[in-house]
């Protein structure tokens, strides 16, 4: 396995930070925003590839990509961002290493029996800022020679 995945269940995440619970009762596209933003800053941090995916509405799933940014994908009508996590570990999960992360049990079970690993909301939340803590270390310890 050579790539590191990171997949990401948008709304879970966002019901279970507070900041984005709190940003999503104002505006839902604003914790959207804001979660896209955090994990993009984690993927350049890491070297993880991050894929986020979000519930959607539209006749075929979508997807968001901007140069240097992470895969946005949202679901079609009738399916969920469950469907589309579960496709994309059943399909990648032989060909590289796929973290899903969801507090959602019955998820992190498919992903389990597909290949993949899981984590829960907060331990994201723990990744997100030991990442942005081992960069500010090195930039630290760089900018001290």
């Amino acid at each position: 396995m050579s790539a590191q995945v990171l997949i990401v269940d948008g709304h879970s995440i966002i019901f279970a930070w507070p900041e984005l619970r709190a940003l999503h009762g104002y505006k839902s596209a604003s914790a959207r925003d804001r979660l896209t933003r955090i994990l993009t800053e984690y993927q350049d941090l890491t070297g993880t590839n991050v894929v986020l995916v979000f519930d959607g509405k539209g006749p075929a799933i979508t997807e968001e990509n901007e140069p240097g940014g992470i895969q946005v994908f949202y679901s079609n009508t009738g399916h969920t961002a469950d469907d589309v996590i579960e496709r994309l570990v059943a399909k990648y999960g032989t060909l590289y290493a796929i973290t899903v992360a969801t507090s959602d049990l019955l998820e992190q079970q498919t992903a389990i029996a597909f290949g993949g690993n899981c984590i829960s909301a907060e331990a994201l939340q723990k990744l997100v800022i030991d990442a942005r803590n081992t960069f500010t270390r090195e930039l630290k310890r760089r900018n001290a020679r």
